[in-house]
């Protein structure tokens, strides 16, 4: 059963129950980018009253990330790929339709639409590219490092890690004002289905995506340094630009 306490931190807390995911971003608390925060802290510049997501979590069903226990960091990454990445490459050209769609429809009435569908565009524009080069780049060489490699064209294996823990920021900050200008994902009134549905689908995005960069920066970025730092005479942390 996971403790939960104002000392917690964010990512130990959805590390240890996955149910967390959802409660924290029901109250705009990021665990994925900003996880190594405490409760308290997170709660107290949110402006979140941290005794009700304390009594929240304390009632969530424990629901442990079996998915991915035990598994090898070139495991992990493969996990990843098939599970997140397939899932948003799937996920965003279709959603980027249906947002047009819905702005085309009731754009004039809510005229925030403009805003949502220039977010959806813009977060597809940087997912994409950024798992490619996951992909390519990180991957392969995280499988390499297992296998005992280190010779990297871009140097040490922290280098690319801290390009995409970088894009992991700008990617939250977009989920960020995607769940501001849709009013935390609640549809108007007089939204028709496809309008409900593009929230809906728009908030699952959003989860999956946290989850995924939480697995990323809390767990597999993290056990990938720690093999490059326990290997013998350890490359040096020298900046290359990645492809």
């Amino acid at each position: 059963m996971t403790l939960v306490s104002h000392d917690r931190t964010l990512a130990d807390l959805v590390a240890e129950n996955l149910s967390a995911a959802a409660i924290l971003d029901r109250h705009h608390l990021d665990y994925c980018c900003h996880g190594d925060r405490t409760l308290a802290d997170a709660c107290a510049q949110a402006g979140v009253d941290s005794a009700v997501v304390i009594r929240e979590l304390g009632a969530a069903t424990p629901t442990a990330d079996a998915e991915c226990a035990g598994l090898s960091p070139g495991m992990l990454a493969d996990f990843i790929v098939a599970t997140h990445h397939r899932y948003l490459r799937d996920e965003l050209p279709s959603l980027e339709a249906l947002a047009e769609k819905v702005r085309g429809v009731h754009g004039e009435r809510h005229p925030e639409l403009d805003e949502v569908v220039g977010l959806v565009t813009e977060l597809s524009a940087d997912l994409l590219p950024h798992m490619d080069r996951e992909e390519q780049v990180l991957f392969p060489a995280i499988h390499a490092l297992e296998a005992g490699g280190r010779d990297f064209p871009f140097g040490s294996i922290a280098n690319p890690i801290r390009v995409m823990a970088t894009q992991h920021d700008a990617v939250g900050e977009l989920l960020g004002r995607l769940r501001a200008v849709t009013g935390d994902y609640e549809a108007p009134a007089d939204g028709c289905d496809s309008y409900r549905s593009l929230y809906r689908r728009l908030q699952r995005v959003e989860l999956d995506t946290h989850v995924h960069v939480h697995r990323e920066n809390y767990d597999l970025f993290p056990a990938a340094l720690e093999i490059a730092d326990r290997a013998p005479g350890s490359e040096t942390d020298v900046e290359v630009a990645l492809p």
